[in-house]
């Protein structure tokens, strides 16, 4: 079987023009710390632009915060989503989830953003050292992410 030409692989699957964002894209605003290309890579989705640059606001929000360790703090109403997000853990929960939703140019610029600050908060807070009474699984069973498992005010 002849081997195929570069040229023609590349023409099936479109030029680079064609997989670029739409021009009305580019128009959206900015995501804090996604580069002009990734930021635009996925803005189709309408909130969802607005959605990151809060989340990342409040991660690094919490991490600029002055003092050596910091304790994470529990919402004081963890069933309503809005005050749910005062809690780090579930902002970084939601940023994940968000994470995975992205096309890999987005993906890959927000996970480039994602562990530098990752790294911090693994830096400036605790480990906690006993299991919660409910283990460290969530309510379906899955074990937690780790930034679950770091040490709160209350504990």
């Amino acid at each position: 079987m002849p081997r195929r030409r570069p040229g023609a692989l590349r023409a099936e699957r479109g030029t680079y023009e064609d997989r670029r964002p739409p021009a009305w894209a580019w128009e959206l605003p900015p995501v804090d710390g996604l580069s002009p290309d990734a930021a635009a890579a996925h803005w189709a989705r309408p909130g969802q632009a607005d959605e990151i640059a809060e989340l990342l606001g409040r991660y690094r929000a919490f991490l600029s915060r002055p003092g050596g360790s910091l304790l994470l703090v529990p919402s004081e109403c963890p069933a309503c989503p809005g005050c749910a997000r005062d809690d780090v853990a579930v902002v970084r929960d939601d940023l994940g989830d968000l994470y995975r939703g992205l096309p890999p140019v987005a993906r890959a610029a927000l996970g480039r953003a994602l562990r530098g600050l990752d790294a911090q908060f693994r830096r400036r807070t605790l480990p906690h050292p006993v299991p919660s009474p409910g283990g460290w699984v969530d309510w379906s069973g899955r074990p937690r992410a780790w930034w679950h498992r770091r040490r709160y005010e209350d504990d």
